[in-house]
């Protein structure tokens, strides 16, 4: 019998949940459309839904991850910082270093 690891990473703080698989795609979102509701439509969640987990990252760091423009000329929109980006590229160095780990542990295991 060959046996198959698999497995999800997520990244916790005191206060509950901070990033995760979703939480990332919606940060990926933000980032290249630009507005917080055209991700959330992209995603198929809720607005309230997606507002509700950028809240929760913001509230759960010293700097936010997103900050929001009022609308105004331009209709306004969400961007991330520069600290949203590091979140997203040590999220992505992190879940790469644990695919690698259940990779190398099933692989002892099935010889």
């Amino acid at each position: 019998m060959k046996l198959i690891a698999n497995g999800r990473i997520w990244i916790e703080t005191e206060q509950g949940p901070f990033l995760g698989y979703g939480r990332i795609e919606l940060l990926e979102k933000i980032s290249e459309l630009g507005s917080l509701r055209k991700a959330a439509t992209a995603m198929k969640i809720s607005y309230r839904q997606a507002w509700d987990f950028v809240d929760q990252m913001n509230k759960r760091t010293s700097q936010p991850l997103v900050i929001f423009e009022r609308g105004g000329k331009n209709g306004g929109g969400a961007l991330l910082t520069k600290e949203g980006e590091q979140a997203i590229r040590l999220f992505h160095e992190l879940n790469q270093a644990f695919q690698e780990f259940l990779a190398t542990a099933v692989a002892r295991m099935n010889k």
